[in-house]
């Protein structure tokens, strides 16, 4: 590792590893240590390839497009539907019902994003992680009306599926 590598890296580590590792988590239906890993995954080879990226976007597009396609490599080989959902703690006197109620509400979340097609999935994580529609649709190659329909659309599927369980 030189120096002029590791000072050119550590801040794009620092900048962009929280918004990863939340792509990553809402990839593996909450489950942290494997967001973990795939967030150090794909930093592995933001590492490696640093030298190559070319600047035709900015590089928190291009870590995105890396994070994308090392979660959905990682849901192929690992046969997409096998994740199971994290389980909350029992411990009531630990776990405020509130908090309680959050987090079944997240998991249903993560259940119903999971349920959605590879393309739709990248989109709605997206945009969960605050990123224009403009910039999602240079990270998908979608054109920026295609992406204003399909996350329209992808609100309504994912509205019904957590209040209805569908």
């Amino acid at each position: 590792m030189t120096n002029r590598q590791n000072n050119k890296f550590e801040p794009i580590y620092q900048n962009h590893y929280d918004k990863v590792y939340r792509l990553c988590l809402g990839y593996v239906n909450g489950d942290e240590t494997l967001a973990k890993d795939l967030a150090q995954e794909v930093f592995i080879k933001v590492w490696e390839h640093l030298d190559q990226f070319k600047q035709k976007s900015s590089i928190g597009t291009w870590i995105y497009r890396i994070t994308a396609n090392t979660c959905l490599l990682h849901i192929r080989k690992n046969k997409k539907g096998s994740y199971s959902l994290p389980q909350l703690q029992e411990d009531d006197t630990n776990v405020a019902e509130e908090e309680k109620m959050h987090q079944n509400r997240l998991q249903q979340m993560y259940a119903c994003i999971q349920q959605l097609k590879e393309t739709d999935r990248i989109v709605i994580l997206l945009v969960l992680e605050g990123l224009p529609q403009k910039e999602i649709a240079n990270i998908t190659g979608h054109s920026h009306q295609n992406i204003r329909v399909l996350v329209h659309r992808i609100k309504e599927k994912l509205t019904k599926c957590v209040s209805h369980g569908i």
